[in-house]
């Protein structure tokens, strides 16, 4: 990017991206470094040079601005939500309360807010939704209600009763009791591109997307649907195998998924996605292209539209689909982020 063209762009002030900035502006009169949308003060245009990459700022001789935090992953948990996800994790069946929290000199407030950042939920909301799931896990391995209870950590069967069916849609003794219908896990995962949300159990992932893509809630309902099971906060075997694969990918030496995934579209969808997976890393094709590879010529638009619903980004590499005439055509999860993975894997192919 030409300076004067980036020095437009940071003075626009837009808002701060989830993906990582094309450019950063460094100060010479302060010595540091900012990302676009910083608040602070736009310094004069003979004030400012421009990096493609922290790396470069860095290796400049700049140091990294306090407000807007160049450095940091975009949406990345903060030390207290990951300690706090880890409390929750030593003891799933606890009720974690203010109490707690004030004894381990937490700011309830603090907790709640950036638990609703990250999560958009509070701190006690996930506590208690990862209880509730832990109780449905133990309905699945035949145990008892009562077990299922003061496992959930619940004193009052009347209150686990409402709590279970408020959540799951039935009463804990009409909870199926087989590993197939256990509820599905859904726990969120950082990247050089953001945060992403993944869901799975013991074996499969069933979704993963970024955080920000539109009507993420409503992705969950339909998963749930499908499926027949709950989603709920928690672990899960598949999405540990995700998170360490995901983080092999970005760092340039993974280039196939190897982690089980189930999908749950139609024939035509799931025909798209197949042949998705069929392209080499580091290269890319046409919208057309695709359309020829499932079989339907003239159907590149719905193809397009089977990219956009794949529920599974960067493992289904729809990222490397374009359009016949080198434009990035479309990305649900933000173009930036296209060309990013585009850029990342013509590097390291």
């Amino acid at each position: 990017m030409q300076d004067d063209a980036a020095y437009t762009l940071f003075a626009s002030r837009p808002p701060l991206s989830p993906a990582p900035p094309v450019v950063y502006l460094a100060v010479t009169s302060t010595g540091i470094f900012c990302r676009p949308g910083c608040p602070a003060r736009m310094p004069k245009r003979e004030n400012c040079e421009f990096y493609g990459s922290i790396e470069a700022a860095l290796s400049a001789g700049y140091r990294a601005c306090k407000r807007c935090h160049p450095t940091k992953l975009p949406g990345e948990a903060s030390d207290l939500v990951k300690s706090l996800i880890a409390l929750v994790e030593t003891g799933p069946e606890h009720k974690w309360g203010e109490a707690d929290l004030k004894s381990r000199g937490i700011d309830p407030s603090t907790a709640r807010r950036q638990f609703q950042a990250r999560f958009g939920m509070s701190f006690s909301a996930y506590a208690r939704a990862r209880r509730l799931g832990s109780a449905a896990q133990a309905r699945t391995k035949g145990q008892t209600v009562m077990t299922a209870q003061l496992t959930a950590g619940y004193d009052s069967p009347s209150g686990f009763r409402d709590a279970f069916a408020k959540t799951f849609g039935m009463a804990p003794k009409n909870a199926p009791k087989n590993k197939e219908a256990a509820p599905l896990m859904i726990d969120w995962l950082d990247t050089p591109l953001g945060p992403m949300v993944c869901v799975g159990d013991e074996t499969h992932v069933f979704l993963l997307e970024f955080t920000d893509r539109v009507k993420m809630d409503r992705q969950f309902e339909k998963l749930a649907k499908r499926q027949k099971r709950a989603v709920v906060p928690g672990k899960a075997a598949a999405i540990d195998d995700m998170r360490q694969q995901l983080s092999a990918y970005f760092k340039g030496t993974l280039k196939r998924f190897t982690v089980p995934l189930k999908t749950s579209g139609t024939e035509f969808q799931n025909a798209t996605w197949d042949q998705l997976c069929q392209i080499p890393y580091g290269e890319t094709r046409s919208y057309l292209e695709l359309a020829h590879m499932v079989g339907s010529p003239k159907g590149f638009r719905a193809v397009a539209n089977s990219n956009a619903n794949n529920g599974l980004a960067i493992i289904i590499p729809c990222h490397r689909v374009i359009a016949s005439g080198g434009g990035l055509g479309g990305y649900a999860g933000n173009l930036s982020r296209k060309q990013w993975l585009l850029d990342h894997e013509a590097k390291h192919a």
